[in-house]
């Protein structure tokens, strides 16, 4: 990633100023690290890291507004990320299995420099890095019983919020999918697969290999040719159900 003999360029995202703090002085000891932009949330995170494009992270987790998984999944993955968190043991077992570096409050500056080398060997290609993608990543650091509710989008810099409760359905578009929510629709980087099991089952329904409703949008189902049938949603949108789509839609509508 990095030219040899260039400083690595790194960011520190946490909207603690001590946290950062701590970030800061254990970094000075580290020439050969360019610390290109500091961050209080997720926000300054996202326009940061797309216009300064650096190699190294310090992600915190609990953030208000965007959290650390929301910002990782929108600046994609072609940097090193080491999390930074207070999360609790279930989301720090996922990032172990995961091969993700990650640092628990609190921490000591042993334990940062070992994050901070295994980081570097793997801009060095020195090491395998086995990281999942940022949205399976992040579903798998949630306890099962907890869903999605709600959806960040970036465009450009810009970073919108969806509600899950304005969401009315999901179409999938290659490696992205098309969020539909007030009549306008956001492409997001995310396969419909992984967002789906992300999302409240008892509110949204895959309909379709390439459509997920939103089950309070759904006013009828209606035959539209052979063996085939569109679901018709309050706004006028007909989307089509597949013949298994069907079969879940109907026992869901005749509870």
């Amino acid at each position: 990633m990095n030219r040899e003999g260039s400083k690595i360029r790194a960011v520190i995202v946490d909207d603690e100023e001590l946290a950062r703090q701590v970030l800061r002085e254990f970094l000075s000891a580290h020439p050969e690290i360019e610390l290109v932009a500091e961050c209080a949330n997720g926000f300054e995170a996202v326009k940061s890291v797309t216009e300064l494009k650096p190699e190294l992270l310090f992600l915190d987790i609990q953030m208000p507004k965007l959290d650390g998984f929301e910002v990782l999944e929108l600046i994609g993955s072609d940097l090193r990320v080491i999390f930074v968190t207070a999360f609790d043991s279930y989301a720090i077992k996922a990032f172990e299995v995961h091969a993700v570096d990650y640092l628990l409050k609190p921490f000591g500056v042993d334990r940062f420099e070992a994050a901070l080398n295994r980081a570097k060997e793997g801009l060095a290609g020195k090491s395998a890095h086995a990281e999942m993608p940022p949205a399976d990543l992040a579903a798998a650091a949630r306890p099962p019983s907890q869903h999605l509710d709600r959806i960040a989008v970036r465009d450009g810099t810009r970073v919108f919020i969806i509600p899950i409760a304005k969401l009315d359905y999901v179409e999938a578009q290659d490696d992205y999918v098309a969020l539909a929510t007030e009549g306008k629709k956001h492409l997001k980087q995310q396969t419909i697969s992984s967002l789906e099991s992300a999302l409240d089952p008892s509110r949204f329904l895959r309909i379709h290999r390439s459509y997920i409703v939103n089950l309070e949008r759904v006013v009828k189902v209606e035959p539209y040719a052979k063996d085939t049938h569109v679901a018709v949603l309050s706004n006028g949108v007909q989307l089509p159900v597949s013949r298994s789509g069907y079969a879940r839609l109907r026992a869901f509508l005749d509870r």
